[in-house]
């Protein structure tokens, strides 16, 4: 069964697009340990969500498009506080806040005691995310952007997911597709011959 740090780790793979990845990289990019990481790629890939091979994985745009946009809400709403320091995220996030109307609402944030704004606590999809998107921006605005899906309202989240799907390329456009053929590119030039004479595939690990 899937879990939400799963669903960061395939984000996390569409914010780093073509480039090439090691377990232990995501690991510390992820806040996560090791094990960590290869269980959850390994229940994506069970679930259809992600294509393993040679090292490689490449997350299937529409699968994960059809949890984000029509399941993530029901499967992990966020769970919500009062008032604290912390990170704006959803409609009060950047990639957000200006393509939406102002709004006199406290903004949902995550807590953060060195945060900058002040608002309402809206726990992350997964607890190392707020560590996660500091280390990579790409990251921290696909993060946003399922929150405001998750809990955001009805304007925010139709908003949030024309964005989405603007950076999976499930609206004909977007980096997935590039790194389809960058994986294929990077199988063949990875391809090497052994002290035997025999072709051998090198493994990204």
């Amino acid at each position: 069964m899937l879990k939400p740090q799963d669903v960061c780790l395939l984000l996390k793979m569409v914010a780093r697009g073509p480039e090439p990845w090691s377990y232990s990289q995501l690991a510390w990019e992820m806040g996560m340990s090791a094990s960590e990481v290869h269980a959850g790629l390994r229940r994506a890939s069970e679930a259809g969500l992600l294509v393993l091979e040679d090292g490689w994985g490449v997350p299937d745009a529409a699968g994960l498009d059809a949890l984000l946009v029509h399941g993530v809400r029901y499967v992990w709403s966020p769970v919500r506080g009062g008032l604290v320091q912390g990170t704006p995220t959803g409609a009060a996030a950047p990639v957000l806040a200006s393509l939406l109307p102002p709004s006199d609402e406290p903004p949902d944030v995550w807590p953060d005691p060195e945060g900058a704004v002040r608002g309402l606590a809206f726990e992350p999809l997964y607890k190392s995310m707020p560590v996660a998107a500091k280390r990579d921006p790409v990251l921290h605005e696909l993060l946003v952007l399922v929150d405001a899906i998750r809990g955001g309202p009805d304007r925010a989240r139709e908003v949030a997911v024309r964005q989405l799907r603007r950076r999976l390329g499930t609206d004909g456009k977007g980096v997935l597709s590039q790194i389809s053929a960058a994986r294929t590119r990077q199988s063949a030039r990875t391809t090497f011959t052994g002290s035997h004479g025999k072709e051998r595939q090198r493994v990204h690990r």
